[in-house]
């Protein structure tokens, strides 16, 4: 070792720990009366600028103590003991790094440069680290010494004030989410699961498995700072959640959802409840596909035209009224555009979706309350859904007056989202509720939720009609026209204050595979949401 660092000695001083430990002694090598032990001491008092020799000899000694974890060696040779003795322990107890050889290489003033090679040791890992640095010399305020300048950036050059070096296993081991396949989700190939899989990490990482890493990383001085890593000793074994989603129909609905600046989307498989994708393009970032709370327009009418077949009140052959506009308690309902229908049936009436329609059986329902049990005891809808993640499960009040019209066709305070529109066109497919789960409800025993009763055979056969003359001769019939049979669709356009175009809503099935889309402002169900739904049923 003399011989093959015998030229960096000629300019300073090699430092190399001996023993197992790394810590304890240290070795001290160099041309006599440069290198020898009275090197390790300060140089006498002086006064002015250290000279050069008080700065070599400063820092070979200071260099030497933390070398040999001499803490309180090094303390006395700064010019703040304190801070610097609490670091140069902290190195060893807490940093873990060991077997540290430390070169300083030539002065340049009163800076010396030097240059750390070390190994970080801990839970049995191990990791060589290295690193260049630098010190600098001043004469002390009082003592007039010769002393080192102590900065924490001397211990590692990223180091700033009041931050700390520390070597440790992160809180959770890494959690890899993967869709039903096994393909891993991750947010830079599916930006709109971002906030899913956060949440799905910290949800479910103690269950994960896997096991924890080994870093040396920075300990922030601010407690809201994030911690940054600067060595990984050992990358641990990360854990695994396995979701529902599909990765090839997550990809479909992120890009459909792109067409337009607030779109959002939503897929699932009717016989299982399970939700196969989820995509939001907007410039927020929330998740309004899960978590948003808007009228959803006409695709309640799903849920309406349920109720009103359960009570007898409608067939689907059966004739409707269709008027232009209708008033309740006060308030004038119309048709988008202004359109009636004469002499129809209320099939035609669902597919064309005339409000009216609907807004002329209140009388006969005669139950304020009717609406809101079948959208909660059939539909599921306000119950609480446990999906894996944090969810918006639908709200259909209880209401009285023009309030209760508004909600028959969606509006008023009626709250959805793609998610729960999904839902409900799904449930009409099949004629059960099955709550939608992103991860499988066994896999961490979780209850989910159901509904109080199903459908009617006869109800939901009727409702599957309505579906599917919408789909295909009526106002579904352009965006569902490549879609596969048998298919089914309900429109809807959502007047919300404020916007000078109503929301655009759109649900659809096709075969084992339901979708519903909101496009904020987008205007006709058919001509915003309606494409992206169908985009999303053929790739399945």
């Amino acid at each position: 070792m003399r011989g093959a660092t015998k030229g960096a000695i000629a300019v300073g001083v090699f430092l190399a720990m001996a023993g197992g430990a790394g810590y304890g002694m240290y070795a001290m090598v160099g041309d006599a009366g440069e290198g020898g032990p009275a090197a390790a001491t300060a140089a006498e008092v002086g006064s002015g600028p250290p000279t050069a020799a008080e700065v070599l000899t400063t820092a070979r000694a200071f260099l030497a103590a933390w070398a040999a974890g001499d803490a309180r060696a090094a303390a006395d040779l700064s010019n703040d003991p304190e801070a610097t003795q609490y670091a140069v322990a902290d190195y060893r107890t807490k940093a873990h790094i060991t077997r540290a050889v430390i070169t300083p290489g030539t002065p340049r003033g009163a800076l010396v440069p030097f240059t750390v090679r070390a190994e970080v040791s801990y839970g049995g890992h191990g990791k060589p680290l290295a690193y260049a640095s630098s010190l600098t010399v001043v004469r002390g305020l009082t003592s007039k010494k010769p002393l080192v300048d102590w900065q924490p950036a001397v211990l590692h050059p990223q180091l700033r004030k009041d931050e700390k070096l520390r070597t440790g296993t992160p809180d959770a081991p890494p959690v890899r989410i993967t869709d039903r396949n096994g393909k891993e989700l991750t947010a830079g190939a599916y930006p709109s699961l971002r906030r899913i899989l956060d949440e799905l990490r910290a949800r479910y990482a103690p269950r994960a498995g896997g096991t924890g890493g080994t870093e040396l990383w920075i300990e922030p001085a601010r407690a809201d700072a994030p911690k940054r890593t600067l060595l990984t000793v050992d990358p641990g074994r990360p854990g695994s959640v396995r979701t529902v989603l599909d990765a090839g129909l997550q990809a479909a609905a992120e890009r459909a959802a792109l067409r337009y600046q607030d779109a959002s989307v939503v897929a699932l498989r009717p016989s299982t409840g399970d939700v196969l994708a989820v995509a939001n393009h907007r410039a927020d970032g929330f998740d309004a596909a899960m978590l948003g709370t808007t009228p959803s327009g006409s695709t309640l009418k799903i849920v309406t035209a349920a109720m009103l077949l359960d009570r007898g009140l409608v067939t689907a052959d059966g004739p409707a009224e269709c008027p232009a506009t209708v008033s309740w308690y006060g308030k004038s309902f119309r048709n988008q555009g202004g359109f009636s229908l004469s002499g129809s049936s209320f099939g035609t009436a669902f597919a064309r979706s005339c409000n009216t329609a609907f807004i002329k059986k209140i009388k006969a329902v005669d139950d304020d309350a009717a609406l809101a049990r079948e959208a909660r005891e059939v539909f599921g809808l306000g119950l609480e859904w446990r999906t894996g993640v944090a969810s918006f499960d639908g709200d259909v009040p209880e209401a009285a007056g023009a309030e209760a019209a508004a909600e028959y066709i969606g509006q008023g305070r009626v709250r959805m989202n793609p998610l729960t529109v999904a839902s409900v066109i799904a449930t009409a497919k099949t004629g059960v509720f099955r709550q939608p789960v992103l991860v499988p409800a066994d896999w961490d025993h979780r209850p989910v939720a159901t509904a109080e009763r199903a459908m009617k055979p006869e109800v939901a056969a009727q409702l599957r009609q309505l579906l599917r003359q919408t789909a295909v001769s009526g106002t579904a019939a352009g965006a569902m026209a490549g879609v596969p049979g048998p298919k089914g669709a309900k429109t809807g356009s959502a007047e919300v204050d404020g916007r000078v175009n109503p929301d655009s809503w759109f649900t659809g099935y096709s075969g084992d595979l339901a979708a519903a889309a909101y496009v904020a402002g987008g205007g006709h169900g058919g001509e915003a949401a309606g494409p992206l739904v169908a985009t999303v049923l053929r790739a399945g």
